[in-house]
């Protein structure tokens, strides 16, 4: 293996560290009901480096990434990209603001619950919340 194939995984790996340690309020308390399969028995994962991006939470099982969003993500094209080559690789995207992270936490896991028991099973976007499903695979039923 090479120095520079050993070298991406590195920075990538620091780059992640360096997202979970952050000091986002509102992802530190979304975390406390998502780690250690505390939701709904489902394992969960923190800055998971899909593609270019990382995901903020991604269960791998369900292949759900959900992310946080401030106000400055309100109608980005550029998240609009980032949901769709997730979407790519078979990940759905569900998209909660920070505040209501921190004002509706019970709320926003219960959306979460509803998506990995497959209870959401059409693209949504409403002013505050995002969900992109997966595309299913050919010949595949959701």
């Amino acid at each position: 293996m090479t120095h520079a194939t050993r070298r991406r995984p590195d920075e990538t790996n620091r780059r992640a560290r360096a997202l979970r340690h952050g000091d986002n309020m509102a992802e530190a308390l979304l975390w406390d009901e998502l780690k250690a399969k505390r939701l709904g028995g489902h394992k969960f994962v923190r800055q998971m480096p899909l593609g270019p991006y990382f995901a903020d939470f991604a269960c791998r099982q369900t292949k759900l990434v959900v992310e946080l969003d401030g106000s400055q993500h309100v109608g980005s094209d550029h998240d609009r990209q980032r949901d769709e080559f997730m979407r790519g690789q078979g990940y759905s995207v569900l998209r909660f603001s920070s505040a209501d992270a921190v004002k509706a936490r019970v709320s926003v896991c219960s959306t979460i619950l509803a998506a990995l028991a497959g209870q959401l099973n059409e693209d949504v976007a409403v002013a505050d919340l995002r969900f992109v499903l997966a595309r299913p695979e050919e010949g595949e039923v959701l």
